[in-house]
């Protein structure tokens, strides 16, 4: 299939350029042409900014059923985790592919082209295997196929309630007894065009020191990504040097986890002995702004992170939102309200963070930018609403980052293909209901 896209206006990764045409062939783009004043005859026709479509580094999908109920009153992750366990009991592979379709649906109506999903919902209540041992994993990858996005499955481990202790009941759904056991499993899930299987160490609470190096190694054997949840709570810090004398960073570091292939999450209760690791490794950070303030983590050090090496990364994680320039704007102004002082980041910078390191971590290196060769997966941000309206931007993406949101997305194309058009996703067309729907179903 050739189609020809012409853009308003676009941003070629460090400036805004008008009139620019994007030739595609067979989901990619094969040419960018700057000067094309007007619409190429038969030209696809997008108004506004268009950008590389965004890439939502960190999710769990069925945590968007929660929005709306764990914001009531007070209290700190862990009771916002008690919250969460009830939700996962209920989902089964039928009710999971619902929620998940209209969750993605959701992402793709916000720009989002790519999702890495942190996959460690396995097994029905009580921790018996489905017929399919990855019915779970296989429902995520059949939703963001009909939602219209691409997924890295970043299938979990998770085999401990707390530095070797047991499961706990309502985690028996989430383990599969042993890191080899694990690996067996997540084995047999294949990679396609639009999908990547990567590897998760959930946290170094939940994978026993001795079997960290058996996910690690399947990620190394087929280069595929890994991600982890790390030094997100204190407590995780005090229990992890408790058991084993060292921060969590140190033992993963020990282990063999870091590296460039590597994602560590959120990262945010971090030594300057921690950093340093981080860094020199090329271990990557994936920062979760709308998350960690829901969840009162705490602030990352995202900035000495990213200056000692480590590319950063954004994801939406439980979906308080769903918006990816709220992520890389809150990036930003929350280090300016953590020092009172302003510019930690450039607009370009924290839309590369959103877009191409973002694809990166995703294990899709090629992503994420407007060139030739790159995926036609592209957003168009509208500049005509109450936030975007005035000057047409000349410089830079500062009106992306800076006053957009997932409201004023206008088109989403994914592999050369319409998934939202004007607005409207184009195979879930009311979102809403859909969404409505499927979060209903998880309460009756």
């Amino acid at each position: 299939m050739q189609v020809t896209y012409w853009l308003e206006h676009a941003w070629l990764g460090v400036h805004v350029e008008p009139g620019v045409a994007l030739d595609v062939t067979d989901g990619r783009v094969t040419a960018v042409r700057t000067g094309v004043d007007t619409p190429p005859q038969g030209a696809e026709v997008l108004r506004g900014l268009t950008v590389p479509g965004l890439a939502n580094a960190h999710s769990h999908a069925f945590h968007r059923a929660l929005r709306g109920t764990v914001q009531v009153g007070s209290g700190t992750f862990w009771t916002w985790r008690e919250v969460m366990y009830t939700v996962a009991q209920r989902l089964t592979p039928d009710s999971y592919f619902a929620l998940a379709r209209a969750v993605y649906a959701e992402m793709a109506l916000a720009g989002i082209t790519a999702v890495g999903e942190f996959h460690y919902l396995h097994h029905a209540p009580g921790g018996t295997a489905y017929d399919d041992p990855n019915a779970m994993g296989e429902a995520l990858i059949a939703a963001a196929r009909e939602a219209g996005i691409r997924i890295t499955l970043l299938d979990t481990a998770y085999l401990s309630s707390g530095f070797g202790a047991a499961p706990e009941p309502h985690q028996l759904r989430f383990t599969d007894g042993t890191a080899d056991a694990w690996a067996e499993r997540v084995s047999a899930l294949k990679e396609s065009e639009d999908v990547r299987i990567g590897a998760a160490i959930h946290s170094v609470r939940a994978v026993p020191a001795g079997q960290l190096s058996t996910v690690a190694r399947w990620a190394q054997d087929r280069e595929a990504p890994l991600h982890v949840h790390l030094s997100e709570q204190t407590a995780e810090n005090d229990a992890c040097r408790a058991a084993h004398g060292m921060t969590p960073t140190q033992l993963l570091a020990e282990h063999g986890v870091l590296g460039a292939r590597t994602t560590g999450v959120h990262n945010t209760h971090m030594t300057d002995a921690d950093i340093a690791l981080i860094g020199s490794s090329s271990t990557g950070t994936c920062m979760c702004p709308t998350t960690e303030r829901d969840l009162a983590d705490g602030i990352g050090p995202a900035v000495a992170l990213q200056r000692a090496g480590s590319p950063l990364s954004l994801g939406s994680d439980s979906h308080a939102v769903i918006d990816l320039l709220e992520e890389a704007r809150a990036m930003e102004l929350n280090e300016r309200l953590r020092t009172r002082t302003r510019g930690h980041w450039t607009a370009a910078a924290l839309l590369r963070a959103a877009t191409a390191d973002g694809h990166a971590a995703l294990g899709r290196p090629d992503a994420g930018t407007l060139e030739a060769g790159a995926p036609a997966d592209f957003t168009t941000l509208a500049l005509d609403s109450v936030r975007t309206a005035g000057p047409v931007p000349r410089l830079g993406a500062e009106t992306a980052v800076f006053a957009a949101t997932a409201a004023d997305v206008r088109h989403t194309v994914v592999a050369g293909r319409h998934v939202v058009r004007d607005g409207v996703h184009t195979s879930v067309p009311d979102t809403g209901r859909a969404l409505a729907d499927a979060i209903a179903a998880l309460r009756d």
